[in-house]
Formats: structure tokens, sequence, C-alpha cells
């Protein structure tokens, strides 16, 4: 963040200024543990937490000044407060006002599965060219998107902003601070349901609401084979990318490599691309297609183009290698599950070379009234791929058991299974480990390192 006064940031959010601070705010914070000189502290409000307790905490630990709904007993020599009605939209209404101050081509990614790697892939493309700034880790959700535009420097000549959402309102909300020039969704699947209707029309209504805030002369970028999204009809302009005859960045001659990655041919309206991915999964085509298709229209070369698509490494727990020693490999993709990642990873799993294939799945969660019926489609595909061995894990696991057909063990829970884990990671084993986060699978892929 470039350095703001205090009275700026009082404009901003339309707050009244009860004491000046002595310097300028250059970092926006909400965590008190983590305060430092130069900083705004702004202190949420949750369920379970008020960060107005900690109010006089993060200004003695070095905070600068502070945003506050209630009004302090006493006011800190030296340090900035201003009074505000609500300290979650003053942040919004702050973030807002400072991502205003660039004129640079935002982007927004939503979507059911795959944001982080299309963010991450989109990133890795334009910055061949730009200084990119772009989402940190999983900061992709109304606390983390505003703070994520509040990082934002004057030498940043693109944003890649990610948005998560499990809510009717909340793609609306983070994409009123974006403005994104480019709406980008990966896809629509059954995440979240639970709380969308169960359906996935609920799904693409809520991500939809993206388009809602792109800006005059903005570009939607969509999975052009996906079912619900290649019939969204938009007055804005429209790039369909995928295998189907409809898209207008077209994948064609896809050569899976396994673990290596794939290869494939990427068509538009202005060239064709001899793509080289380097991280694997099928379904890695649609980030190449998507990061072309917003590579041209920002002016980029083919060779840059190319080279930041096999700069690209999955990032965190998803579809991370982990090669050990005897020849055992860890696929871990334990960040999230949802049905359609589910089933990339199994098929992922199937293809690698190794003699025994291990797949350690725990619950999906918030998929509503598809629960069972999702968890028992993800046995039948083991079944069907012929994994060796499958642990499952969690109440909402076991109904995988029901349909799978071998090698079948089901815990309740991770301390339960890690014998079976330990026993079953033999020399020569590829073990897929996937399940919702909350599972806190990271647990089951520290283990196995050990072995």
């Amino acid at each position: 963040m470039f350095a703001c006064t205090l009275a700026e940031i009082c404009a901003a959010v339309g707050g009244t200024l009860l004491q000046e601070c002595g310097g300028t705010i250059t970092s926006v914070g909400t965590d008190s543990r983590k305060a430092a000189a130069g900083q705004l502290f702004i202190p949420l409000v949750g369920e379970r937490f008020d960060g107005h307790d900690y109010l006089e905490s993060a200004l003695s630990g070095g905070a600068e000044a502070c945003l506050t709904a209630r009004r302090p007993e006493r006011l800190l020599s030296g340090k900035g407060y201003i009074l505000v009605a609500d300290t979650m939209l003053a942040l919004k209404a702050l973030s807002t006002w400072y991502r205003e101050k660039f004129e640079i081509p935002f982007v927004q990614v939503t979507g059911s599965a795959g944001k982080t790697t299309t963010k991450e892939m989109i990133a890795a493309v334009l910055g061949r060219r730009f200084r990119v700034h772009k989402t940190r880790e999983n900061l992709n959700n109304l606390i983390g998107t505003p703070l994520t535009l509040l990082e934002l420097e004057e030498q940043h000549e693109a944003a890649v902003i990610e948005t998560g959402m499990d809510h009717f309102g909340q793609i609306r909300y983070m994409g009123q601070m974006v403005q994104p020039d480019f709406a980008v969704i990966t896809n629509v699947g059954d995440a979240h349901a639970e709380n969308l209707g169960s359906s996935r029309q609920g799904v693409l209504r809520a991500k939809s609401e993206i388009f809602e805030n792109l800006q005059p002369g903005g570009i939607a970028v969509l999975n052009g084979d996906d079912e619900l999204l290649r019939k969204i009809a938009l007055r804005k302009e429209t790039l369909f990318c995928g295998r189907g005859a409809n898209c207008q960045v077209r994948v064609s001659r896809v050569e899976e490599l396994g673990l290596e990655g794939l290869r494939c041919t990427v068509t538009t309206g202005w060239d064709t691309y001899d793509v080289r991915v380097a991280a694997p999964g099928a379904y890695m085509i649609y980030p190449a297609a998507m990061a072309i298709a917003i590579g041209e229209r920002l002016g980029l070369t083919k060779d840059e183009m190319l080279s930041g698509i096999l700069d690209y490494r999955p990032v965190g727990s998803r579809m991370h290698l982990i090669r050990l020693p005897e020849d055992r490999l860890i696929i871990d993709d334990c960040y999230n599950a949802n049905p359609q990642s589910m089933a990339e990873a199994l098929h992922l799993l199937a293809g690698t070379p190794c003699r025994h294939r291990l797949a350690v799945l725990g619950d999906m969660n918030e998929l509503g009234e598809l629960s069972i019926s999702a968890h028992r489609r993800v046995g039948e595909l083991t079944k069907e791929l012929k994994i060796d061995t499958i642990i499952a894990i969690g109440d909402k696991a076991k109904y995988m058991t029901e349909t799978a057909e071998k090698g079948i063990y089901w815990y309740p829970d991770i301390a339960g299974a890690m014998e079976t884990l330990r026993s079953q990671f033999t020399p020569g084993t590829a073990a897929l480990v996937k399940a919702s986060h909350s599972m806190a699978f990271e647990r089951i892929v520290a283990e196995l390192e050990k072995q």
C-alpha cells in the first residue's frame, strides 16, 4: 500500500476523525498480533470474536491508527482513531477507493474448482510482461479480497484476484471492490450447493454475479465445455475456452503425459499455439487456454505466453507431487474437494505407472442433498478406474465404500486410519490424499512423508 494520510482514509470510509496520528498509513491489518509501524488496524466482528477487544493491544504493539465502531473510553497519545458505523463495510469502502487509484488491468477469477490454479496460471503468463499483483494463499473471501487489493503498490501493472464464495451475494460484494476488466469462471460444479439451493443452477446464479461489476469494454472468459456456462448469453464480449466447437479459444490435439503434464494446441482468432504444461491433470487445458485468451488481449507475444504457461507450478496442496524413496509418490491434493475435482484427481492416480495405487479419500462438504449420491459416485469411479486400495475417512466418505469394489477400508477419523495408511503405503505406491479442507488431511501427508 502506498502512503495515505488518515484524513484521506477518513473521507474514503465516511468516518469521523476522533484523533489524528503522527505519521502516514502504509498498510492495513486485521490481526492485532501482527500490528506493525505504519499500519491501520481494522477490528472486525464475528460470531465468536470482536476485534475491538484488541484495539489498544494493536495500537500499543505498533499500529499507527485504527478504525473503530465503538467509541473508545480513552485515546492513546499519538495514535489515530476513525469512528465508523461498521468496520467490515469500512474495509470494503477503503479497498474500493484504493483500487480506483490503479488504471491497470484487473482479472477476477471464480469457479467451483480450479480457481487458484487458474489464477496462478494467468499470473504466470502476465508476469512475463507485467509486474503482477495476485491473491496470496487462500485470501479469496470477504476479508481476504479487500486486504489483497490494499496490498497493491505503485509499481504493479496488472492484478489477478481470486474470489471464492459459499453464499449468494458474496461474488457481487467482492466484485464491487475488484471492478474487473476480465471476469473468469472456471466451471460450475456442486461445491457449496448446500447453501445455494442444492443445485448447479443455484451455483451458476451465484457465480454469475461476477458479471455485474465487469467494467465497460470488459471481457468474460468462460469454460466453454461446461454445460451451464456455455448457455450464458451476455451483452459483454465473451470468450469461451475449451474443446467444443463453440469455443473462440479452442483446444485440440491434447496429449496427456501423466505426471509430467500435457501438450495441446490452442487456436484463437489470431494465432495457433503449441502449448506445453508441466503440471499434471487433463483439466490444465482450461487455465492454459484462459491465460492465452487474456494474454492476447493485453498484447503479450506468443513466446511470452508459452513460456509463462511452462513456468506454472502447482501451489500448496493442489496436485502437489511428493516423490519419496523406493518409488513412493504422494499426490497431495488435500486443499479441498468436490465431486468434479475428486474425479480429476482419481483419473490422474489411475494413470500413474506405480505398482500400487492407493486413494486416501475424505468427506466432501457442503453438497446438501447431493452429498450421499456424490460420495457413492466416487466409490463407483474407484471401481471403474481399478484403484487398488481405498481408505475412506469420515462420516460422509463411508458412502464411498458402498459402491467401491476391492481393497476398501473405512475409518471415522484420521487417528483410526493411520496404522492402515502406513501399512498400505508400501514401496512402489502412489497415494492420492484428497478431502475437503476441514478434514485436515495435511496431517496424513505429513505422516506419510515421514515414512
